[in-house]
């Protein structure tokens, strides 16, 4: 990255770490790996992996992620602690091109309440720990944690100090989702302004959507100067989410006649970015979410309908196309063949080896002889199924008797590693005997958080795309299941979510640093 290119927005997605502290948003190691490989084809600059002294299992993440990427650089983030520094360059050291991301809170009422630090304290903690980060590597980024609401005067000090030491990226976050776009933009200006040697700096934005103005501030933020901005695919991220990559930059490309300003994005793969996201967590994209939603290029109302059909630009100021949506997705049916089928697995974004390939083609095979029209999403629903290959505990039968006349009882079959295990389980309904049937099968202290049913495409003969939610020690998990049987989709799920909490990286937010 150099100072001179002021038209190019680099974009720096923060999918794996910060997106994955959104509840239930944890991801395995292979998960992250896949998302890696996708976030790199498509063009992002800087691939935050993760939280190295988080948790063993995120210095995994990152230090693996840091072996695959070689186009993207690659970060890692870390507190002001020089343990933290030292743990992240150790997790970077693979990386063909990498980056140490270190912060603190600058904020009075973090400093105060949080770290319980005074303001010279946390001063010299930064220039200490950029110091630290710089002898490590050369591409240094500093974040000032809750930023917005950092007073003027100290924020520019710590900047300052902090291009000093070496950071060559500030980043100026609206951590709690604060700042209005006017607001926003001044802050960025003032600080370029008022530090003397803010030109040997990249600027940055970190918007969260607490107000709804994530992106609006991101938008903002590169008005006031800023060339990175550091989002989310589908928004992913705790509380009401960060900055969605999608938004920004179909935002900066749609009205490039106002920012003139691009990105290194290929566009085409939004759409497999966005379902690959939604797969791992089992967060599904809400119909109306902006570019990637179901519902992002349906016109329904006759006028709009009208004025499509005589030009597209009448209701369409981006084509499906240029976000990798294909306009029709009626793609596959019980005579399509196998060739076929892994053609249009890696268009959808999976890459499964030969064995996954032929388990997931005839669990295709069995959904085209039950549905009359196989979609896109089918595909993707099941798909994810057959992608776990690490599984501790897989699903091979069900058999429910259910209706009004009780008691209801769950016949199931699981595998787990490799051994076969039966059981017989009522409940009060057929979901929780089904529940209760895993219980017995694969004893666990996890509790059920959450249970989600939603329909995977249209018609009676629909698949059940189930949710379910799982919290063990601190922990929560997503899982996601499909099948046209809602009690099976409810069975896979759960165990995805359960293999989950046996396989998970163990991420987690560190304390706050008070020494």
């Amino acid at each position: 990255m150099t100072s001179t290119d002021t038209d190019r927005i680099y974009i720096f997605d923060t999918t794996m770490r910060d997106g994955e502290q959104s509840p239930g948003a944890s991801m395995t190691l292979e998960e992250k790996l896949r998302l890696a490989e996708i976030l790199e084809a498509m063009g992002v600059d800087i691939i935050e992996a993760g939280f190295p002294i988080a948790s063993n299992g995120d210095f995994e993440c990152v230090n693996e992620v840091a072996k695959v990427v070689k186009d993207s650089i690659v970060c890692g983030l870390a507190r002001s602690g020089l343990k933290d520094v030292d743990r992240a360059a150790e997790a970077l050291a693979p990386a063909a091109q990498k980056r140490i991301h270190t912060f603190v809170a600058t904020s009075p009422l973090h400093m105060k309440y949080k770290l319980q630090m005074e303001p010279e304290e946390v001063h010299q903690g930064i220039i200490d720990s950029v110091t630290r980060a710089r002898n490590h590597c050369d591409d240094v980024e500093w974040s000032s944690e809750d930023g917005t609401r950092t007073e003027h005067d100290f924020l520019c000090r710590c900047v300052e100090s902090a291009i000093k030491a070496g950071a060559s990226t500030i980043n100026i976050p609206d951590t709690v989702g604060y700042a209005l776009p006017d607001e926003y933009e001044a802050l960025i200006r003032m600080v370029r302004e008022r530090v003397p040697n803010s030109d040997k700096a990249v600027f940055s934005v970190h918007c969260h959507n607490d107000l709804g103005l994530a992106v609006a501030n991101s938008l903002a933020g590169i008005k006031g100067g800023a060339r990175q901005v550091e989002c989310t695919i589908n928004g992913l991220g705790e509380r009401a989410g960060n900055a969605a990559m999608e938004e920004i930059v179909m935002a900066l490309r749609t009205r490039h006649d106002l920012t003139q300003k691009t990105t290194g994005i290929k566009t085409e793969d939004i759409m497999k970015a966005s379902r690959t996201v939604s797969a791992i967590t089992g967060f599904a994209v809400q119909n109306n979410k902006a570019v990637v939603g179901a519902n992002a290029f349906a016109h329904e109302a006759g006028i709009h309908q009208d004025g499509m059909l005589k030009h597209a630009g009448t209701y369409e100021i981006m084509t499906p196309e240029s976000v990798g949506l294909k306009q029709s997705t009626l793609v596959m049916g019980k005579h399509s063949g196998r060739h076929a089928f892994r053609e249009k697995l890696v268009e959808l974004g999976f890459t499964i080896g030969d064995n996954q390939l032929q388990d997931a083609f005839r669990r295709f095979k069995d959904l085209a002889d039950k549905k009359k029209d196989v979609y896109d999403d089918d595909i993707i629903a099941l798909v994810d199924d057959e992608a776990r290959v690490n599984d501790i505990v897989k699903f091979v039968s069900l058999h429910v008797i259910c209706g009004s006349i009780g008691p209801q009882t769950a016949e199931l079959e699981v595998e787990v590693e490799g051994e076969k295990r039966h059981t017989k389980a009522t409940g009060d309904g057929p979901v929780d005997a089904t529940f209760n049937a895993i219980k017995e099968l694969v004893p666990h202290t996890a509790t059920l958080q959450l249970y989600q049913v939603n329909a995977v495409t249209e018609g009676t003969d629909a698949q059940a795309g189930v949710t379910v939610r799982l919290a063990e020690n601190g922990r929560s998990v997503n899982g996601q299941g499909a099948d046209t049987d809602t009690l099976v989709a409810s069975a896979r799920a759960y165990l995805n979510a359960l293999n989950k909490l046996m396989t998970t990286t163990g991420s987690s937010t560190p304390a706050a640093l008070s020494a």
